[in-house]
């Protein structure tokens, strides 16, 4: 029997779609564990990445941090931190953490470093603070650039979780791990599938997303209205030390 029907048979089978060992749940902990990940990987790069950009220094530092943390192979910091840590789910979350990390450092810091130079001067003519000028002037600019590098991250992670079953029982990667493990091909293949079609609807949501922020994005020929801060006066002079 070839691998294409051994693999309809296993999606056809009812118990693959009910219990706690379901698709259905495995699909929900393969998806709370991609969040979790990138939520954490984001709490730490994007606002080092942002205050880089807002320097408009540090590309070396950008650079090293992102290469180093991408030349990390992430099997084998996985089976250092599972001999570590044990088995569960705690070596498999930093590990993924470590991978998305350096998509959102690099595109935060890209982003907010290709603000136009004129348009930070003139919030800073306004009376804005440095942390106005930064989350209502740079942040938003640069949002679609920073949406970019989380939708890489995003994909990186939910292909990458599969190895999450290698030190604990969660997510989709357990049928690739035992369907390799008792030769049972069709639940493998199956398994596979399931993570790449979740891949390409994620990807195509975040897409459609990032499509809708450029639509509303001011166009770069026009200058960006600001309102000054309430309370505040125009200061004569454009430019502040950032």
């Amino acid at each position: 029997m070839d691998v294409l029907t051994l693999t309809v048979q296993w999606f056809a089978d009812p118990d693959v779609w009910s219990g706690s060992g379901g698709i259905p749940a495995r699909l929900l902990q393969h998806l709370l564990l991609t969040a979790g990940v990138v939520l954490t990987a984001a709490v730490v790069a994007l606002p080092l990445g942002v205050w880089l950009g807002h320097r408009r220094r540090g590309d070396a530092l950008t650079v090293a941090l992102a290469g180093a943390a991408r030349a990390v192979p992430t099997l084998g910091l996985l089976t250092l931190l599972g001999l570590s840590i044990g088995i569960g789910i705690g070596a498999p979350f930093i590990t993924l953490v470590v991978l998305a990390a350096p998509p959102l450092l690099a595109a935060a810091s890209a982003g907010v470093r290709a603000v136009d130079a004129e348009t930070v001067d003139a919030a800073y003519a306004m009376g804005m603070s440095t942390r106005q000028v930064v989350l209502s002037v740079e942040v938003p600019l640069a949002a679609t650039v920073i949406l970019g590098g989380a939708r890489s991250a995003v994909l990186q992670v939910i292909a990458t979780a599969t190895l999450a079953a290698y030190t604990s029982d969660t997510g989709l990667g357990r049928y690739i791990f035992t369907g390799l493990k008792s030769r049972e091909y069709g639940e493998m293949v199956g398994g596979a599938i399931v993570v790449v079609v979740l891949a390409l609807v994620v990807d195509a949501l975040i897409a459609a997303l990032n499509r809708r922020l450029t639509v509303r994005r001011p166009n770069r020929r026009h200058p960006v209205a600001i309102e000054p801060p309430t309370g505040s006066t125009r200061s004569t002079t454009p430019g502040a030390p950032s």
